[in-house]
């Protein structure tokens, strides 16, 4: 509360600030200096030459078109420019400008984000994707827009939790608002073997429309010894004026990887490996591979690795035991858990069609939306997974209006209906207990005795590793929704939204050992209501005040996006969520000045291990700014601060450390030890506990100065600091992973067709670890990446 009192009279100092302004007035823009102006609403702002004051209409946060300021909803919104200029790649990177969004270590691949504590839904034109729990990396480079919302989904994108999502816009086949064909070729290399290349391309078709089509290719080394990272991705969109009021819209993505395989980073995770980073060194050499593949089969484990952890320390197990090169040694934040054995292939594909036909001052809109997703993958410490998943989907909505400018009450409506089919199959193997994260010693490298066999091999006789869990999982969802904006003379907004899902779902499991109903289908049937309201007020003086509240249901779905039987069986395949959320937008100082101030509560689910499903809360306080200080120099802030808590009793299976069974790591860092109930454990949380995996409070700050265009040219220069609290794992008396400092800067000269970027990241080397985000929280850590930098050459035509 003290903070939210200091952030109060910060804003309350800013709009009294705001009012002498406005008394004063902004210089007016003389007609040479016109094109460096954006006119917004009725108020002129200087030049935006970073792309962050987002004003123009986005149906991405309730799916009609409205500005940022006006929609009670928190969110951020980032241009395709301040990606470039802040040197934004990745998902995680959002974090420098996005309140919320802080995002543990998914072993290592980017390709989810986190909003509020909880795991964002990624969408892509306003369309959920199949999952992706960093199965392959989210790529933000053909993205002409990111949007960030933090809290539920409007209505009309589908159902969904409250918390947040990830929307990303292609670039546009308008082809930038040109009648002549451009495009840009880039060259970026950079530390640890950083190669990437795109190429771009806009071609008008005459004054009617466009296509943008958009290549990147990647094959690099990394920062982590052993991972080489490769990827290609094809997208090509367009749009088109059949008539004057129809017009077509289309995109579509292809996306190829290997090598972004997933790591947990660091094993043997101890206060002192953390602290001075003193590494536990050693072997086991009583498990053998003695058929000389590489690799452990069941035949030659001796029985499961897995040992469950009931209160009294486990005996001591020769198969368990380091009993070569034991010792200690400082372990480099670049050595990680790696082998040759490793590897992760994805393939995806992603269509996209609107067609909108204008209706004097309505609209009709059809839209489909079709996405796929490939992956098989291998850990060797033992986790293989194949996951073939795909998702279709079609909706049609109708836009219209009621009253006029004039009108005391007046409305902006949609309604329409929709319809979604997700199939999936997903593999995975963990069940049998031929698993075990600390066995091997990473400074040492990979053995065979380390190296556990996979379903993706075949070995002689059948003696290899099956597939434990293979589901078969089906679900549908029809629905009808609705939206309504309501104003009530100048000062006063509604928003409504609701939305009623049909949902049908099936699901089979046929693994070997999937400790569920095998071999037996599972079918059910259920309708669910979800709904949000906002009541917002319009300030003649630049804030703009705002509550919402949302109630929604949502499917609770793996890593495939599938459903699996024990869900059904249970009736646990839908949960519901509830959000809670005051605050108040403001733009100020001339319209120089934007951003919001947003607290909430909201109770939500989470799915783990087991068909666990775990309730949580959280709390929290979000401030966003943006300033155009000048012409030329501008600053952003965006920080949070929040709590989340896990309803107990949490029944959620974990890994734990060996030094919690109270047994000597040198005698048991060869097996996996786990509990079977978290909240029954003697080591685990009896009841409501904190969620320390997400800091509680995190701070950006970035400035960006970019000079006047010039007969020479033109230059910039962005740079900032990102300070995040510290971390913990699960359990009652965990590790502590440090609050820590990261700063970035970043730099470009242009001129006239050309231009040359240097970004430089986590530029004093700070050393700082990721919480892994699963049931190996307590078990392993990913330290941060140090400093990289990478050069860019860019030719535009």
């Amino acid at each position: 509360m003290r903070a939210l009192y200091y952030l109060t009279s910060v804003l309350t100092a800013i709009a009294l600030a705001n009012s002498a302004w406005a008394e004063d007035g902004p210089a007016p823009a003389t007609e040479d200096t016109a094109d460096e102006t954006a006119v917004l609403d009725t108020i002129v702002v200087v030049s935006d030459r970073v792309g962050l004051l987002e004003k123009s209409n986005s149906e991405s946060v309730f799916g009609m078109g409205k500005s940022l300021l006006e929609t009670p909803r928190s969110a951020t919104l980032v241009s395709d420019l301040t990606l470039e200029r802040y040197g934004i790649e990745e998902v995680d990177d959002l974090i420098a400008i996005a309140p919320g969004t802080f995002t543990g270590s998914y072993y290592g691949v980017k390709g989810a984000v986190n909003a509020r504590g909880t795991l964002a839904e990624s969408y892509f034109n306003g369309f959920k994707r199949v999952e992706n729990r960093g199965t392959y990396p989210t790529l933000l480079g053909a993205a002409s827009q990111v949007d960030i919302v933090r809290g539920p989904p409007t209505p009309a994108f589908g159902p969904g939790k409250v918390g947040g999502l990830i929307n990303v816009i292609p670039k546009t086949g308008r082809a930038g608002g040109s009648d002549e064909v451009t495009g840009q070729a880039e060259v970026t290399v950079g530390s640890y073997g950083k190669f990437n290349t795109n190429g771009q391309v806009g071609i008008p078709i005459g004054d009617r429309g466009g296509v943008y089509g958009y290549v990147e290719y990647e094959d690099s080394d990394s920062y982590y010894r052993g991972i080489s990272p490769e990827h290609l991705m094809i997208q090509l969109s367009g749009e088109y004026d059949v008539t004057d009021t129809l017009t077509i819209t289309m995109s579509g993505q292809y996306f190829d990887s290997d090598g972004y395989v997933q790591t947990p980073g660091w094993n043997r995770v101890t206060q002192d490996l953390i602290d001075n980073q003193t590494y536990i060194t050693g072997r086991n050499t009583a498990v053998v591979d003695t058929d000389g593949n590489g690799r452990i089969t069941p035949n030659e484990a001796g029985g499961s690795f897995v040992v469950g952890y009931f209160g009294f320390t486990p005996s001591v197990n020769p198969r368990f035991q380091l009993t070569e090169g034991v010792g200690t040694a400082k372990l480099s934040p670049r050595t990680v858990f790696i082998s040759d054995a490793d590897f992760s292939k994805t393939t995806t594909n992603t269509l996209y069609f609107k067609a909108k036909q204008e209706i004097g001052e309505s609209a009709l809109n059809v839209e489909l939306f079709y996405d796929d997703m490939e992956n098989q993958r291998f850990v060797s410490y033992g986790f293989p997974a194949d996951y073939d998943a795909w998702a279709g989907e079609g909706r049609i909505s109708y836009d219209f209006s009621t009253g006029t400018e004039d009108s005391f009450i007046r409305s902006t409506n949609k309604v329409g209906f929709g319809y979604r089919r997700q199939d999936a199959i997903k593999k995975e193997t963990y069940n049998s207990g031929y698993i075990s994260l600390d066995r091997r010693d990473i400074i040492y490298g990979a053995t065979a005795a380390d190296t556990m066999d996979d379903p993706f091999s075949v070995e002689p006789g059948n003696i290899g590793i099956g597939w434990d869990m293979t589901v078969d999982s089906s679900w549908t969802d029809t629905s009808i929704f609705g939206l309504t904006d309501i104003s009530f003379g100048k000062y006063v907004n509604l928003l409504l939204g609701g939305r009623y899902d049909w949902y049908d779902a099936t699901s089979i499991d046929t693994g070997g050992l999937c400790y569920c109903p095998a071999n037996i289908e599972f079918d059910a049937s259920q309708e669910e209501f979800s709904y949000s309201a906002s009541l917002s007020f319009n300030t003649p003086f630049g804030l703009f005040p705002y509550v919402t509240y949302a109630e929604t249901a949502a499917l609770e779905i793996g890593q495939a996006g599938d459903i699996t039987p024990g869900l059904i069986s249970g009736d646990q395949w839908i949960s519901d969520s509830e959000l809670t959320e005051a605050g108040i937008k403001f733009e100020l100082l001339g319209g120089t000045l934007v951003g919001s101030l947003a607290g909430y509560e909201q109770s939500r689910t989470r799915l783990s291990m087991f068909d666990n499903v775990v309730a949580t809360e959280a709390k929290g306080v979000e401030l966003e700014a943006r300033w155009l200080a000048t012409d030329n120099l501008s600053f952003t802030f965006a920080g949070n601060t929040q709590k989340t808590t896990v309803k107990g009793p949490d029944a959620s299976f974990g890994y734990i450390p060996v030094w919690a069974t109270g047994l000597n790591p040198i005698d048991g860092y060869g097996a996996a030890y786990a509990v079977y109930n978290l909240a029954t454990s003697p080591v685990g949380q009896p009841g409501d506990y904190e969620f320390r995996l997400v800091p509680q409070t995190v701070v950006s700050l970035f400035g960006s100065y970019v000079s006047d265009a010039y007969e020479w040219g033109q230059f910039g220069v962005t740079g900032g600091i990102t300070s995040v609290s510290e971390t913990a794992g699960k359990l009652a008396n965990p590790v502590i992973l440090p609050a820590y400092e990261t700063v970035n800067v970043s730099a470009f000269y242009t001129i006239q067709d050309y231009e040359i970027a240097f970004n430089v990241d986590n530029l004093f080397d700070e050393l700082y670890f990721q919480p892994v985000t699963d049931t190996y929280s307590d078990m392993a850590v990913l330290p941060g990446r140090g400093t990289e930098y990478r050069v860019t050459f860019k030719k535009k035509f």
